[in-house]
């Protein structure tokens, strides 16, 4: 039976302490057996509001709150009246007086989302804003390596996250991505040690092992999750071109040789560039479960942010 409890935003993965994630990653994991999908979020009402583009997230997003029974309504930020100047504080007003039961947003500018939650009464999601936070993608990378290191994982009611030394390479424009500082937070609680691999440029202020040579590491390593160049949020062009950065820190199947490992990027990939064509078809590459994990995951904290519980 459900009953209402306690409504939360998420905005960081900071936000949830570890008994919260394990419910969520385990109602995922349930949520995956299911072949009818309980309609938990019926007679309520989801916005999209992405001012970033968007294609996982967004869909992944979307299907996840129709799956449970929810009325999705996407804000059309191309039309909407932010085009005509309206304030991000007046849209959240209006958006709110609309009585939805949860906003998630997307948004070019760190913290949109807290700003957002100052006027808004219903659970904030964040979807990703800036190079920030993408909280739900952290949790859907932790869910795919946990559920790669522990297959009864998929057997089981709960699910063991105690991936204690095993150690994971993230590779490309860390300092830029969302997804690496939501990663950074939320993986070494796990017991995840983590290597920065880029070039110098690419390289946040950290007390991490790092390298500039994924050759030179790869060999230490467990996980390799791949990201993309960000290049819209270079004020300039940072390096000779995606080729140049390509022949050190593209993955190629050459590289990998028959090693024990498995390959994460959270999309979109530049082909040839963060990963070889040849190694999307490889059985270590766990991308595809990645997006599929992904529906999952929002569906559980799309439950857990509105305060359902089953």
């Amino acid at each position: 039976m459900e009953t209402l409890g306690t409504m939360h935003h998420l905005i960081q993965t900071s936000m949830l302490n570890t008994q919260e994630i394990h419910t969520i990653l385990s109602r995922a994991n349930t949520l995956a057996k299911q072949n009818l999908y309980p309609q938990t979020l019926k007679n309520k009402t989801i916005i999209t509001a992405f001012f970033e583009n968007s294609t996982r997230t967004l869909s992944s997003f979307e299907i996840a709150a129709k799956n449970l029974g929810a009325k999705v309504i996407r804000l059309d930020v191309s039309r909407s009246s932010t085009s005509k100047g309206e304030t991000i504080a007046d849209t959240a007003a209006n958006l709110n007086a609309m009585h939805p039961d949860a906003i998630i947003i997307r948004h070019k500018n760190a913290g949109a989302p807290e700003h957002l939650a100052r006027f808004i009464t219903c659970p904030i999601i964040n979807g990703g804003d800036g190079a920030r936070a993408h909280p739900t993608q952290a949790l859907l990378d932790l869910l795919t390596i946990a559920n790669h290191y522990h297959q009864e994982n998929l057997n089981s009611s709960s699910i063991n996250l105690n991936l204690k030394g095993k150690r994971i390479g993230i590779i490309g424009d860390i300092k830029n991505s969302r997804v690496a500082n939501s990663n950074l937070e939320l993986l070494p609680r796990f017991g995840l040690n983590i290597t920065l691999i880029a070039p110098p440029h690419f390289l946040p202020k950290t007390n991490l092992p790092t390298s500039h040579s994924l050759k030179d590491c790869i060999d230490k390593l467990d996980i390799l999750m791949s990201l993309r160049t960000q290049t819209e949020r270079h004020s300039a062009q940072v390096y000779g071109s995606l080729k140049d950065y390509a022949k050190d820190f593209c993955i190629r199947k050459e590289m990998l040789k028959d090693r024990d490992i498995i390959l994460l990027h959270p999309g979109p990939v530049h082909h040839n560039i963060d990963l070889a064509d040849d190694l999307f078809l490889d059985n270590r590459c766990k991308i595809l479960n990645q997006v599929s994990n992904g529906v999952l995951v929002r569906m559980a904290v799309i439950e857990h942010c509105l305060g359902i519980k089953i």
